[in-house]
């Protein structure tokens, strides 16, 4: 292993804002984010499959009066994420390193306000349909982890990944599409403001190429 990823991952595992296997608090915070690890009793929003941490930092600095997770399994991205809300002295978003499989072991029932999924992995193969993260077996765990009505976000650039997920929600029952667009940045009204106010390397990539960014706003109840 080379050794600015060991020293990475020993960072990790003294940092405060860090929540992965072999700290005692890992799968033992589910229900109480907002009251012991954030002390504050703001909404908690999650970011699935955070990767660098660039979006949940950023929401952080948009929503100071919210608390804020970035879930994901690689350890060296988790560590870029953290460094930067330190940089950027937020105390409002912190990180898991965790498999989104995982999800109810680490949160409680209806603990979630919103859940934000970005420019995740869109599994084109029909044998990996299970592991999309809108496939029915995430959303059937998104809504136990959600207060009812809570919202749900995709940003991607995968148009397989976007029409699946229409049509599945189109096919769930109380699912409802708040709002949905293929081409984000075409947009001008305010309803999509939010979605188009923080932008990741790897969006600025695909944008610069004109691929176009696809986005929908969705709840399960």
């Amino acid at each position: 292993m080379p050794r600015i990823k060991l020293q990475r991952f020993q960072d990790n595992a003294t940092r405060p804002d860090i929540i992965e296997p072999g700290k005692p608090e890992y799968e033992q915070l589910g229900g109480r984010w907002r009251t012991d690890f954030f002390q504050e009793p703001h909404p908690l929003t999650l970011e699935v499959g955070c990767g660098k941490g660039e979006y949940t930092v950023g929401l952080a600095q948009r929503h100071p009066s919210r608390n804020f997770l970035g879930l994901d399994i690689k350890g060296e991205r988790i560590w870029r994420g953290s460094t930067r809300a330190a940089e950027l002295g937020l105390t409002n978003v912190g990180f898991v390193r965790m498999r989104a499989e995982a999800l109810a072991a680490q949160f409680g029932a209806h603990e979630l306000a919103e859940i934000w999924i970005t420019f995740p992995d869109p599994r084109p193969r029909d044998r990996d349909i299970k592991r999309r993260l809108t496939s029915p077996r995430f959303l059937a765990l998104y809504e136990q982890l959600l207060t009812p009505g809570g919202l749900l976000h995709l940003k991607t650039d995968n148009e397989g990944l976007f029409e699946y997920t229409l049509e599945t929600l189109a096919a769930r029952p109380g699912a409802r599409i708040e709002r949905f667009t293929r081409d984000l940045y075409a947009e001008t009204g305010a309803e999509f403001t939010e979605a188009q106010a923080i932008q990741t390397n790897f969006e600025g990539k695909y944008r610069a190429v004109g691929v176009p960014i696809k986005y929908v706003q969705f709840r399960l109840t």
